[in-house]
């Protein structure tokens, strides 16, 4: 009989996903900041970010075969390396980081690459479809704590010790890191799976009959508004405030919302209410952009940033329980869980590559902020695409 408690490994792998979100809370935020105050360049920024998807979708492709046919946790370990990599070539650097963009995004993409892919395919492992909606109300938790406290302490102290201080919070991180790499001995290695088969992916997209399919396109969908929304917002905010602290503000207070939202939506969410919730959580994310149409300052960020961590987790929770219980639906489909995740991720990145590709054309043709906010209230829509795309496939648990 199915339980809804976590056994051994879940808490393990959740405990190694609380370190890596931590990490990266405490210095993520800041590092696009970094890099702003040395030069103020919203088509680099973009640049930054674009790489990093490419790198990132590049692991996903090249290391499916590898993770499903040998050891998923030398993955795991090897995104937390490159991530500690990337913190030590930015302290090593300094400012001459500006002139490395590419190097750092694809420091940063592959280590970003390796550990979701492994992590997501041990995730589908260690959990089922009774545990996965609270497993992901405990990771949002997670995620949300962090982004609460981490970054306004980092900005706290950058705002005391100025360059010094972004050292300081970089170093943090590095060890943190190190703390993962260390806890995720603790983890069981995880049995090989048969010969990787690259034609799974292809033709679960080509299958118009298949789920996979829409829920591809459903992924890409989510990259479009995930791909500038993980790093504009926060360049925004500093841009209006020139200020760290008030940055480390601002996520607390938006991360407290998404907090409370994430915590109510893994406790109570049933699968009969995954489409309903889902539905009215893209309809507010796309309402969100409104106070910025009366002008782009600390408060109209504020309020947008308050409505959608309030309503994202809506979409969030239900979207990724569902796609992962497409891979549980059948012996066939869990048997190709590892190529079924390199479908989702791939749907996933190329909606980022595209979003920050327009972004890009955008600020090259005009930095006016009625011309960004226009374009944040385009792709803000998109996980309502999303959402009706996923609507057929969304039922009870299975």
């Amino acid at each position: 009989m199915p339980t809804t408690q976590w056994d051994n490994q879940t808490k393990l792998l959740f405990a190694v996903y609380s370190l890596f979100a931590l990490a990266n809370a405490c210095s993520g935020t800041y590092v696009n900041i970094y890099l702003w105050k040395i030069k103020p360049d919203y088509a680099l920024i973009g640049w930054f970010a674009l790489v990093q998807q490419l790198s990132l979708g590049a692991v996903f492709l090249l290391g499916g075969k590898w993770v499903k046919e040998k050891n998923k946790m030398i993955w795991l370990r090897a995104g937390m390396v490159l991530s500690g990599a990337f913190y030590t070539l930015v302290l090593v650097l300094g400012e001459y980081s500006i002139h490395c963009v590419e190097l750092l995004g694809i420091v940063l993409g592959s280590s970003l690459g390796c550990f979701w892919l492994a992590y997501n395919v041990i995730y589908f492992e260690v959990t089922n479809a009774y545990t996965r909606d609270s497993y992901n109300g405990g990771a949002g938790i997670v995620a949300s704590s962090c982004t609460m406290i981490a970054p306004w302490l980092s900005g706290l102290v950058i705002t005391a010790y100025g360059p010094t201080g972004y050292k300081m919070m970089f170093s943090v991180s590095l060890f943190i890191f190190a703390c993962g790499i260390l806890l995720s001995f603790k983890l069981s290695k995880r049995p090989p799976g048969a010969s990787f088969d690259w034609t799974v992916p292809l033709h679960a997209w080509r299958d118009k009959n298949s789920p996979w399919r829409a829920a591809f396109f459903a992924m890409m969908a989510q990259g479009l508004r995930d791909g500038v929304y993980m790093f504009l917002i926060g360049l925004l905010v500093y841009i209006a405030t020139s200020n760290e602290l008030k940055l480390g503000t601002y996520t607390m207070l938006t991360s407290f919302a998404s907090l409370v939202v994430f915590y109510v939506v893994g406790k109570w969410l049933s699968g009969v209410w995954r489409a309903k919730t889902m539905l009215i959580g893209t309809i507010c994310m796309g309402a969100a952009v409104v106070p910025l149409l009366f002008g782009v300052n600390y408060i109209s960020l504020l309020l947008y940033g308050l409505i959608m961590s309030s309503f994202s987790p809506l979409f969030i929770v239900p979207m990724t329980s569902s796609i992962f219980d497409l891979m549980g639906r059948d012996d066939e489909a869990a048997s190709n869980r590892v190529e079924l995740t390199v479908l989702r991720e791939c749907g996933l990145c190329l909606g980022r590559i595209l979003s920050i590709t327009m972004f890009i054309g955008v600020v090259w043709w005009s930095e006016q902020s009625w011309m960004i906010i226009l374009y944040l209230a385009i792709i803000g829509c998109m996980p309502l695409i999303s959402s009706l795309l996923m609507r057929p496939f969304i039922t009870t648990k299975l």
